[in-house]
């Protein structure tokens, strides 16, 4: 009779957990920088952190998580849409387990790049290793769903990829290591380069539903403004124009990649134009500050500069289109979310 009994119930979890996995997106799988990292660089040795007050402060319990906004970030938002759950784990974070990573997972590292050198100047995790953790979580999810189930499961899951800001504004334009060797849009090739072959890897791995983000308007972040004082903190529009020459370019390597990779469905969402919309007409999205940003002065403060003790930083948030110098507030992000799943990822509807 136990038997029996024990035999019931595992078929019941059986159904759920087929239901669970029946949607038509039953997970996000997310690779990237800062924008989309909720956590992961509180478990690494880096200076760039945001696991303390006043991130976080209008997150659920208003709680600081480590991601870089005052609430939660696009992808939490993109998760939420698909009806899978409001907010996507840090994979290092161990809180969480595989029955968490199941449903939606985030690999990234605030302060990564395409390129390694990126990565190297903050001393956070290379984008080559968060595919190692990819590879990693396949395992634990085939021990989990079993090896049928999970591969079905990977190929139906939506993998998402924002990277790139870092390249330019933390490595190629601050240091010669990269500009001394590359014209700009010789490293525009590189790095698409790296793009390609990590979306034919996970390809490879089984996953067929992918989007890949272009670049914002770079020239326009309120750190990037600060530097340009002698023109009145103005927009920098080389950065800009670099990000639109880069976005192009990584639209065409999608539309090669569509033709090369059989089955696969690879778009590019381009945040640039939708947040110069915001920029430049504010008051249609409800925004009163566009140049400097909620926390600190909003000039140049990040991370351990954007802090609790900071005595400017601002009461309402949503009066801003940036969070810190660096990263748009909760309100952006979810304008930023909504637009892309409206338009570039309804192919995954």
């Amino acid at each position: 009779m136990a038997i029996k009994v024990f035999s019931f119930f595992f078929f019941v979890y059986l159904l759920v957990e087929m239901h669970e996995i029946s949607a038509m997106v039953p997970a996000v799988i997310v690779f990237g920088d800062s924008t989309v990292d909720p956590g992961n660089n509180n478990q690494i040795s880096t200076v760039l952190k945001s696991n303390f007050a006043p991130y976080g402060r209008d997150y659920f319990g208003g709680q600081p998580t480590g991601r870089f906004s005052n609430g939660r970030i696009a992808t939490d938002f993109i998760s939420e849409a698909y009806g899978i759950k409001p907010a996507i784990p840090a994979y290092l974070d161990p809180k969480f387990d595989i029955r968490d990573f199941a449903t939606g997972v985030s690999f990234a590292s605030a302060g990564t790049g395409y390129d390694k050198a990126t990565s190297d100047v903050l001393s956070v995790i290379p984008f080559w290793k968060e595919m190692v953790y990819y590879k990693e979580f396949q395992d634990k999810l085939r021990g989990y769903l079993g090896n049928d189930i999970a591969n079905h499961h990977l190929s139906e899951s939506l993998h998402l990829i924002s990277i790139g800001t870092n390249d330019f504004l933390e490595n190629y334009y601050p240091f010669p290591t990269r500009s001394s060797v590359y014209p700009v849009d010789k490293y525009e090739i590189f790095l698409i380069g790296i793009a390609n072959n990590f979306i034919r890897e996970l390809y490879n791995l089984g996953a067929r539903k992918i989007a890949i983000s272009g670049l914002p308007p770079m020239g326009c972040l309120p750190l990037e403004r600060t530097t340009n004082i002698m023109h009145g903190s103005a927009c920098i529009e080389e950065y800009n124009d670099v990000a639109k020459d880069f976005n192009q370019k990584l639209q065409d390597s999608v539309t090669e990649l569509n033709r090369e990779l059989g089955g696969i469905q690879l778009v590019m969402s381009n945040p640039y134009y939708k947040l110069l919309e915001m920029i430049q007409n504010p008051i249609l999205f409800g925004f009163e500050n566009v140049a400097t940003a909620c926390c600190g002065t909003g000039y140049f403060e990040m991370s351990y500069m954007c802090d609790r003790m900071n005595p400017f930083t601002c009461s309402d948030a949503n009066k801003y289109i940036f969070w810190d110098s660096f990263h748009p507030t909760e309100k952006a992000n979810f304008i930023l979310a909504d637009h892309a799943f409206k338009t570039t990822l309804t192919v995954f509807r």
